[in-house]
């Protein structure tokens, strides 16, 4: 017992092992910025290490979690080493990897000591065989597996002078999960290239491959990257869970405002719907959303899509293969000649697919597809940039969408602010921009929120939700296509109507309280 504190102390043994089942009643996050962690249940109660148990703050969240998790809980004085023990047992990742490294050092040295008794070209030969299909193979699958179950987006291998660093994206930001030693590189690369049939003995250019593997019973497609760079090949690998469920249109972030606008217009039966935004903006989980609200038992539904991310039912979802020149645009004419009545293109990547895709909707065709442009006012003059003819435009053309992703403020993490001084200045100038016919929906509050660290989420974001705003061609716009095609004449014309920009839509959500008041300003 400790004199001073009034708290036992408990020493950990140097092969003491905290079991998963303790380890899950306190996050690892939690456990790391509050400095306690698990370290056994005894007679339904909880039993805490904390290395610094004076500490009020985290005797307060400990006291939140356990009221939760409705356990009692004990308090034990832990040493600094026996504290990043247990951390370390949540790093599961980091252990898995380890003793893989562990395995492929002494198989080395098992080669090493076999060279002495061997011939040169043999011992070589068996060493890459080794370092090849043993122990990498088992660190690929390692750092693939908890990518999956992490929620990752994508993981990024990248190679520095020091060592290799692996970092996952979650929620849209890269966090740095693991290091690899520079002596595993090549052959991490090379493994990688294998489950792609990349070309092993070209390093000077990028490749680009593709690869699916079961992970937890389910099957997952990875989408492979590599470019070289200064200290060797970096790899990016985009993670696409085909059988991930599909949000609906409710679930997207819409106001009610724009849901009605984007379910009438999907109730055309022909015209052409745009949704646009950068890489990574959830565009595609858009589209899906829109597939899902449409009819396919009394329609025809078929999908280009590179890759395709997530199956749908009732939709006949074809990957393009530009390697053997089945492109968008080839795609798209052999999907003309299958009688369809909903056509969803992955992407219009060039003039070809643009024009195709114009002129199946000018044919009785709804034509849902997605494409690179900052604004949904930018779709028009982007259009007339690949070739499309502004009349043509203005006669399919029936709702641009664009979008971008904001983090979503936890139920539990939030600090308000008050709408005054600053802030009070920034909402006042944006709600001057706003047009009369929308006023109505943007109120302020009396105060926003920002985020702020609980015991439940340490970072004050979990997940995040779309900013949006939904230009419907009205007749006004219809006119500016025909006569003035630029993005700034055509979003006047859109304000007429009481269109909203995606800032707009993120102050909406962040009087709601939904995200963070600071990100309005980064949009």
């Amino acid at each position: 017992m400790d004199s001073d504190l009034k708290v036992p102390s408990r020493q950990l043994g140097e092969d003491e092992r905290i079991s998963p089942e303790v380890l899950k009643y306190i996050s690892r996050s939690s456990a790391a910025y509050y400095r306690f962690v698990p370290i056994g249940l005894a007679d339904g109660v909880l039993e805490v290490g904390m290395t610094e148990p004076t500490n009020i703050e985290a005797r307060d969240a400990l006291q939140f979690i356990t009221s939760r998790l409705g356990l009692p809980f004990k308090v034990f004085l832990i040493s600094e080493a026996d504290f990043n023990r247990v951390i370390n047992s949540y790093e599961a990742l980091t252990t898995q990897v380890s003793k893989a490294l562990g395995d492929l050092d002494a198989e080395i040295k098992a080669e090493e000591s076999e060279t002495a008794l061997k011939s040169e070209i043999t011992s070589a030969k068996t060493g890459s065989t080794i370092v090849e299909e043993a122990p990498v193979t088992k660190i690929v699958a390692v750092i693939l597996q908890h990518a999956v179950s992490g929620n990752a987006s994508d993981i990024h291998i990248e190679p520095s002078t020091d060592n290799i660093k692996v970092r996952f994206r979650v929620d849209g930001a890269l966090f740095t999960s693991l290091f690899l030693p520079t002596s595993v590189h090549e052959a991490v690369v090379a493994r990688i290239k294998i489950l792609t049939n990349m070309k092993l003995d070209e390093r000077r250019k990028p490749q680009d491959g593709r690869f699916s593997a079961r992970i937890d019973n389910r099957k997952i497609d990875f989408r492979v990257s590599t470019l070289p760079t200064y200290f060797g090949e970096k790899v990016v690998i985009r993670i696409l869970d085909p059988e991930k469920n599909i949000i609906n249109m409710s679930g997207l972030g819409l106001s009610d405002e724009n849901l009605v606008v984007i379910r009438e217009i999907l109730k055309r039966p022909y015209g052409l719907v745009l949704v646009t935004g950068p890489t990574g903006s959830g565009k595609t989980t858009t589209l899906y959303a829109m597939l899902h609200e449409l009819d396919k038992e009394k329609n025809n539904a078929v999908s280009l899509e590179d890759p395709i991310e997530y199956n749908i039912a009732g939709v006949n979802q074809s990957q393009v293969r530009p390697e053997i020149e089945y492109t968008f645009a080839n795609g798209l004419r052999s999907i003309l000649r299958q009688d369809p009545d909903i056509i969803m293109v992955g992407e219009i990547r060039d003039e070809e697919t643009a024009r195709l895709a114009v002129q199946a909707s000018l044919t009785g065709h709804l034509v849902l597809a997605t494409l690179h442009t900052n604004s949904a006012a930018g779709v028009i003059p982007r259009l007339v940039d690949m070739g499309v003819e502004p009349y043509l435009i203005a006669a399919t053309l029936v709702l641009a969408i664009g979008q971008r992703l904001v983090p979503l403020l936890c139920a539990d993490s939030k600090e308000a602010v008050p709408v005054e001084g600053g802030v009070k200045a920034m909402v006042e100038s944006i709600l001057a921009e706003v047009p009369k016919e929308a006023q109505g929906r943007l109120q302020p509050p009396a105060q926003v929120y920002r985020a702020s660290r609980s015991p439940t989420c340490p970072g004050g974001t979990r997940g995040r939700i779309a900013a949006f705003e939904v230009l419907r061609i009205t007749p006004e716009v219809e006119n500016m296509m025909l006569t003035k095609p630029t993005e700034e004449d055509i979003h006047k014309a859109a304000r007429h109507n009481g269109f909203l920009t995606m800032r707009e839509d993120a102050l909406i959500k962040a009087f709601a309280g939904q995200i963070p008041f600071e990100e309005v300003s980064k949009l």
